[in-house]
């Protein structure tokens, strides 16, 4: 049974609903998942998971969240080669160039770490709709074909 591990960043709430979807597919497809909080989270738990995955907001002019900035320091730190990665936030188009650009760092993340990347990561504008919910859940197949395929 593959394993996942789920971690996301919130203020309004609409990332830890994208952190449910996404959890909500894989435990669908047979994966045994664990979800937390980024605060709450060492990035060395990724280690333990065939399957990673950030949830995060940005902040402001595209800054990372602040109750992650450890966790995204030392996620680039680890070695993840072996293990499937994906990012998927929601953001607000309101902010332009800025908008959900700690998804992209995040991934940028994984690929330091030396993390396979499991699919297109995936933005989402505001709270998740049912065409959010869809590429959320094609998301998350993807990133269990890829570690089935790993």
């Amino acid at each position: 049974m593959l394993t996942a591990h789920v971690v996301f960043a919130t203020i309004t709430g609409n990332n830890e609903d994208v952190a449910d979807i996404v959890t909500e597919k894989l435990e669908d497809l047979g994966c045994q998942v664990t979800e937390t909080e980024i605060s709450q989270t060492d990035a060395t738990e990724f280690t333990h998971a065939d399957i990673c995955v950030v949830c995060p907001y940005t902040y402001d002019e595209g800054s990372l969240p602040e109750e992650g900035l450890d966790f995204y320091e030392d996620l680039q730190a680890l070695d993840l080669t072996g293990h499937v990665s994906g990012v998927a936030g929601s953001g607000d188009t309101f902010y332009g160039e800025y908008y959900n650009t700690s998804v992209d760092k995040f991934a940028a993340a994984f690929a330091q770490a030396k993390a396979t990347p499991g699919a297109p990561s995936v933005k989402i504008n505001l709270e998740p709709d049912q065409d959010a919910i869809q590429a959320l859940d094609a998301f998350a197949s993807q990133l269990v074909t890829t570690a089935q395929n790993a």
